[in-house]
């Protein structure tokens, strides 16, 4: 029997707009589909195409964007291909003709996009682009400058699977052990009664009471959402994530981290660092947990389902459960995998290497403009530290004697200054754009 819900036929915010380039092509993975998103010289907005040129099935992503016609150039034969996909120029071609009579069949595939909420979406079905034209965006209220919201962008490429993803975003109580110290402290974990408000086959709703008021929503198959109120204060924070299937055991989160209060502290804090200190930390406590919870929940799954596998008592629970049952009534358990020829193994390999579980360089700062521009001052900054030091030291060597102390010795407490610098910037700030090991015993 066909699953009632397709998730091909829904938007998906891919990356913040932000950390597009638009000078060269980005390939991105979506539901198993290469991608490449680019922008002509001529469009104001991003186009995703396929990662295929039509010709011999090469990598579009690995193009350029040509000088002189703004186009998406194959970088393997040199097809062109506009903002539409038609192909303008093919250097093989005898006579002008052979272009524009096969246009049809010489296209790239493109994807309806469009840009809002700092955001690039795209619609996975080709085939349906008048449905996307009448389909709304999954947009959150609370991403809203006229509500008095302000709001930074974050995105992370996980080591495991979209339904582990969701399952953990759904999951309130996990808070105050998983992320102990950086978002959560222990010792102060209570019960959480959740209460499920609505539950259909396109949006699931959750409440909470008590001082701090939750309200949890899920409107598949990405938006995952948390509007927090204080008490009677109408101060609110928000948690705004878009969880995104990529591949078998792969996912991307998008999250946008909303509040309508501390509006001077949020421009002032550089986007770049509330990464490295905070969002990255977050996402490496769950990373260790999640992968191998997979890993076991795979393996139990061969001779029982989640509900005997997990021991789900309490009310903090709910949201958990109401998630696997939504995703085996409308989806029978399963990803459309096999509809892009993915054939997903019984149970995938268990990732024990934790510098490419917890590898923050190919996972986020490769993606993030921000922390990728951070990085390269980190870098020019390292060397310039320690060239001034070689250099101070050289120079005050050959001072005549009689300034080596009252010129030398300044020039050397500066170099050595400098030198600590150096070590900071090398050992403590460079690790965290590339690995930091997450030891739960430790916090």
């Amino acid at each position: 029997m066909k699953p009632e819900f397709n998730f091909f036929q829904h938007w998906y915010p891919l990356t913040p707009i932000e950390d597009l380039d638009p000078k060269q092509p980005t390939a991105v993975t979506l539901l198993g589909l290469r991608l490449v998103i680019w922008k002509p010289k001529s469009s104001e907005t991003f186009q995703v195409f396929l990662d295929q040129c039509p010709h011999r099935l090469a990598p579009l992503s690995e193009g350029r964007i040509d000088n002189e016609t703004g186009n998406l150039m194959c970088s393997y034969h040199g097809w062109q291909f506009d903002k539409q996909g038609i192909c303008t120029d093919i250097p093989q071609a005898e006579n002008p003709e052979l272009v524009s009579n096969n246009q049809k069949n010489l296209c790239a595939v493109g994807l309806p996009v469009r840009q809002q909420q700092d955001l690039l979406w795209i619609w996975s079905d080709a085939k349906s682009s008048e449905q996307a034209a009448n389909t709304s965006l999954p947009l959150s209220p609370q991403v809203d400058a006229t509500k008095g919201f302000v709001w930074s962008s974050f995105v992370r490429d996980l080591e495991y699977d979209w339904q582990t993803l969701v399952e953990n975003v759904a999951d309130p109580s996990h808070v105050p052990f998983s992320h102990h110290g950086v978002q959560g402290d222990r010792k102060q974990a209570r019960p959480i009664a959740l209460k499920i408000v609505r539950s259909t086959l396109n949006l699931i709703e959750v409440t909470t009471e008590g001082g701090i008021q939750r309200t949890i929503t899920f409107e598949p198959p990405s938006r995952l959402e948390y509007a927090i109120k204080f008490g009677n204060s109408e101060k609110q924070i928000g948690l705004v994530t878009y969880c995104i299937p990529v591949s078998p055991s792969k996912s991307r989160i998008v999250a946008l981290f909303t509040r309508n209060f501390g509006k001077t502290l949020h421009h002032l804090t550089p986007r770049w660092w509330d990464h490295i200190s905070d969002r990255n930390l977050v996402i490496d406590g769950d990373m260790v947990l999640l992968q191998q919870q997979e890993y076991f929940l795979q393996q139990q799954k061969s001779t029982q389902s989640w509900k005997t596998a997990y021991q789900l008592p309490t009310s903090a629970d709910r949201l958990v459960i109401e998630f696997r049952n939504w995703f085996d009534r409308y989806c029978h358990g399963q990803l459309p995998w096999s509809e892009v020829g993915i054939n997903v193994p019984p149970i995938r390999n268990l990732n024990h290497d934790r510098q490419q579980m917890l590898d923050r360089y190919n996972q986020h700062t490769q993606h993030c403009r921000s922390c990728q521009e951070a990085l390269l001052v980190v870098e020019r900054l390292q060397a310039v530290l320690l060239i001034y030091f070689v250099i101070t030291v050289c120079a005050v060597a050959l001072l005549p004697d009689r300034l080596q102390l009252t010129l030398g010795l300044p020039l050397i407490a500066i170099a050595l200054l400098g030198l600590g610098a150096y070590a900071w910037l090398r050992f403590w700030l460079r690790p965290r754009f590339h690995f930091v090991d997450y030891i739960h015993a430790h916090r």
